[in-house]
């Protein structure tokens, strides 16, 4: 038998298959042992940050890569450490953080695994440390809290005035322009300061002779109605828009508002007071309610320029801060309107009615769940709201609902902001971070304005204590400063102004003392020309 023999060619060594590397990934981030989400608050002031990767990390490929810094932009020192076998970087600050305040920790792409794997994209954890709710200040009782709070407020208009003209600062920080509407909530805050003895009634008196006498003499009017902004030494205009360089009807009618309520107050035979009164008149007699009527039109219309004439066209119609401008027009002397145009323009025919009921209570007018509280604020500076009635609506009923759903609002707090409670509440007009807005359940960015709940203290007595108390005792160190409350915050965003607004500050001032005494309340409501104005219009009070 003759077999076979088969040869196989070699074909030399076995290719070497190389194995790709595995990525880094992050697996997790975990803040004080709980699952870090998208932004964290409460979170303690000695944190421990675990970030957990796929595979242990080449420490040396660190260096560099890790960022912890606060709000601000400022470097905060940490300590690192590892565990399990160096796949979880722990990160702690060095030194306790600072309460409520942003920080965010991160770890930038480069990084690599011991295998020499990529981090491809960063990790990155971004919390707020939790509130100090210890008390900044040693407690005192109720009225002496008040006291400070209106003694400090007053100081905004004590001490910030024009030093020529004796007018009001729009706000602390311009020197430059001065506010007709926040002038005559700095005469009632001077009458209300006389009341509590915070300054004599010889230095009320000096100062408001040089605010009307300027008023009177020196600021330039346009058909007797005051510009928003003025210059405080010469009364020029300061245009507060583009073609708002002439009358403000609106603002001219807080500025009266202010006027009636000195004048009542300083009501002695004394030729000093007896001037005044004068002179006070003068001031308030020729401001021209029915020119702002525009050729006889059945409402009254915000603005006019003497260069743009009526352009901006708006009228102003109910319900918002506005009320007091169609009392005081129909209380004039010289230039009244009739109730047509109240009824008409203001009212609508009842179309400012509402009626819908909000978190219980029922809401006679305006936007839905009120819009801003300022609308409850501004014209009840000096109108009682108590027992007034007219056929749109009961005003006490009005403006204490109004301030309920506020506070109701903030305290159920839909949007989830951190911060918000039964003592945390109020929104408002107010500076916020980067702006200035009118905040409202319709437009709630999560800032806090003090004096929405300061200045609502006589419709909601217990919840504005609650209020006051909380930003006294335990943001006092933030927000408590040489001007009273500073004009807003948001615990959400860590932010805390460091502004003062004169129309902000005034009615915290002067609710205030409405609620504790009546007395703003009792002196405007003791105009003649106003309650004949109020009965012109079809309202019926005790005072009337």
């Amino acid at each position: 038998m003759i077999g076979t023999v088969s040869c196989k060619k070699s074909s030399g060594p076995e290719p070497v298959v190389v194995q790709p590397i595995s990525p880094l990934t992050l697996r997790s981030v975990n803040i004080n042992g709980q699952l870090a989400g998208v932004s964290d608050y409460n979170i303690h002031v000695n944190p421990t940050l675990k970030f957990s990767f796929s595979a242990p990390v080449n420490k040396i490929t660190l260096s560099n890569k890790v960022s912890f810094k606060n709000k601000a932009g400022s470097d905060i020192t940490y300590v690192i450490d590892y565990e399990k076998n160096d796949s979880t970087i722990i990160i702690k600050p060095s030194l306790p953080l600072s309460h409520i305040t942003k920080y965010n920790v991160s770890i930038s792409s480069g990084v690599k695994s011991t295998a020499g794997g990529s981090l491809s994209t960063g990790a990155n954890a971004e919390f707020i440390t939790q509130l100090d709710s210890s008390r900044k200040y040693p407690a005192i009782a109720e009225n002496a809290l008040l006291d400070s709070v209106q003694r400090r407020t007053f100081n905004y208009f004590w001490k910030l005035s024009h030093p020529v003209s004796g007018m009001v600062r729009e706000r602390n920080t311009d020197a430059a322009i001065y506010t007709s509407g926040g002038t005559g909530f700095g005469m009632m805050a001077i009458v209300a300061a006389i009341h509590r003895n915070f300054i004599t009634r010889t230095d009320g008196l000096t100062r408001l002779q040089t605010m009307v006498s300027f008023l009177k003499n020196t600021a330039e009017t346009f058909h007797g109605a005051f510009p928003h902004w003025m210059n405080g030494q010469t009364g020029k205009v300061i245009p507060f828009s583009n073609k708002d360089n002439g009358a403000d009807i609106v603002e001219t009618s807080y500025l009266v508002q202010g006027l009636l309520s000195a004048r009542q107050y300083f009501s002695s035979a004394f030729v000093s007071e007896t001037n005044l009164r004068n002179e006070i008149d003068t001031i308030v007699n020729r401001v021209e309610w029915d020119w702002f009527r525009r050729s006889n039109q059945n409402v009254l219309y915000w603005h006019w320029s003497p260069n743009f004439s009526w352009d901006m066209n708006l009228p102003v119609k109910g319900w918002n801060e506005s009320m007091i401008t169609y009392i005081l027009a129909a209380s004039s002397k010289s230039y009244s309107i009739p109730k047509l145009v109240y009824d008409n323009g203001w009212a609508s025919n009842g179309g400012m009615k509402n009626g819908k009921t909000f978190y219980g209570y029922q809401l006679p007018l305006g936007p839905d769940q009120g819009g801003p509280l300022f609308f409850s604020h501004y014209s009840f500076l000096g109108i009682n709201p108590n027992g007034l009635t007219d056929l749109y609506a009961d005003y006490l009923t009005q403006v204490k609902n109004h301030s309920l759903i506020n506070y109701t609002y903030c305290k159920t707090n839909p949007l989830n902001y951190f911060g918000y409670s039964d003592s945390v509440w109020g929104l408002t007009a107010s500076d916020i971070e980067n702006g200035y807005t009118a905040s409202s359940p319709a437009n709630d960015q999560s800032f806090i304005a003090p004096t929405a709940a300061l200045s609502s203290f006589p419709y909601t007595p217990t919840e504005s204590m609650q209020a006051l108390k909380f930003y006294y005792y335990v943001l006092g160190d933030k927000i408590w400063k040489e001007y009273g409350f500073t004009d807003a915050f948001s615990l959400h965003k860590t932010w805390f102004s460091n502004s003062y607004l004169a129309i902000d500050q005034g009615p915290i001032m002067i609710m205030i003392e409405n609620y504790r005494s009546g007395l703003l309340w009792n002196l405007f409501s003791s105009c003649p020309e106003v309650k004949a104005g109020m009965i012109t219009l079809g309202f019926s009070a005790p005072y009337l």
